[in-house]
């Protein structure tokens, strides 16, 4: 379990180490702000700019292979396209249970006036108890769109972004556990370049760290996310061409403090516990943290023959499958791309469940 974080996940271990991936790629969401990084914003946004497009909407929905008269789960109902997409291809006996834990995705969801439809506010992690309390042990299908939305990132009151000057939060749930500015507040410079390292792929994490801690060691407690940015900025020496030098660490304190990682541990075990015979999968992810986390799980209930080689065994009586893969891994078309750059670091990967129980 990852310390230091309070009423989140504490089920499952993703540690800090585990978490690395060389060649990780930083959010396509995030580093989509980065052309804008350098434009003076104000705090107040339109409606307009607020406006969310849903990634993979059409792919996504068609990869859970619609049963009309089906039970599914969109477990991040964000701003609710795949949710709405999924209810056009229900009848009326067909059942819609959304999950989210953002305050403001439960406000959007109130303008689904169906009886089809369920809005429950919690993380995804506690899906399987929050379903068994509604009564439902097998749904048809389970839909992960992981990350941030644009409205969050636009929404300069949430802290998810160095395009403002704005309290520095990053919860995903403004109801419950620590801010970004609480955790820098009491970490130690060790713990927080670990963070940063392994949640951000950051190489100059120990710099990063040290500035932090000395800010705040002087009396300067870092509260906002445009004295975060400076700080970043004056450490970082070297980054990509285009992408604003606080970028890795930002994307590295969200992730820590909501507890990402370790949520979509804990939740793609319930998925496979949750899913009937030919129901499916179907997980959206933004970059290669999440994404070998969702690979690595379906590779290993696809392949179940973990026996030592030439182990004395009939083929009937190896261990069998639980999922299977459903073809190749699907990211979003050039068209996509063009209308909506943030959709550019998708992948969508789609597992259907087999008849093992």
């Amino acid at each position: 379990m990852i310390k230091g974080v309070n009423r989140t996940p504490t089920q499952a271990s993703v540690s800090l180490k585990s978490a690395t991936v060389k060649q990780a790629h930083i959010s396509e969401k995030e580093l989509a702000e980065t052309s804008l990084a350098s434009m003076s914003l104000p705090v107040s946004q339109s409606n307009s700019e607020n406006m969310h497009t849903t990634v993979l909407l059409e792919e996504a929905v068609h990869a859970l292979a619609i049963k009309p008269s089906g039970i599914y789960v969109d477990a991040t109902f964000g701003r609710g396209g795949h949710s709405k997409k999924i209810l056009e291809k229900l009848d009326g006996n067909g059942r819609l249970i959304a999950f989210d834990r953002d305050l403001s995705a439960l406000e959007s969801s109130k303008s689904i006036q169906d009886q089809r439809f369920l809005m429950v506010h919690s993380h995804f992690a506690a899906m399987q108890t929050r379903l068994a309390e509604l009564g439902v042990s097998q749904v048809d299908g389970i839909l992960l769109d992981l990350g941030i939305s644009s409205p969050q990132i636009d929404d300069a009151s949430r802290g998810f972004s160095f395009r403002y000057d704005a309290p520095l939060d990053m919860r995903m749930d403004q109801s419950s556990g620590q801010t970004v500015a609480e955790f820098l507040s009491h970490t130690t410079e060790q713990h927080l370049a670990e963070v940063i390292k392994n949640y951000g792929e950051e190489r100059f994490a120990k710099q990063i760290a040290r500035a932090i801690i000395t800010e705040r060691n002087d009396g300067r407690p870092i509260t906002t996310t445009g004295e975060l940015a400076k700080i970043v900025a004056s450490t970082v020496t070297r980054f990509e061409p285009g992408q604003n030098p606080a970028t890795r660490t930002f994307q590295a304190l969200r992730i820590y403090v909501n507890q990402e990682l370790e949520e979509l541990a804990l939740t793609m075990p319930q998925c496979l516990a949750l899913l009937a015979p030919q129901g499916r999968l179907a997980v959206i992810s933004f970059h290669s943290l999440e994404d070998r986390i969702v690979k690595q799980f379906v590779r290993d209930q696809a392949n179940r023959d973990d026996l030592p080689p030439n182990f004395p065994v009939r083929a009937a009586d190896l261990p069998q499958p639980k999922l299977k893969g459903v073809g190749k891994t699907i990211k979003p078309s050039a068209k996509e791309v063009k209308a909506n750059p943030r959709s550019r670091s998708a992948v969508l990967r789609v597992a259907e469940r087999t008849e093992v129980v």
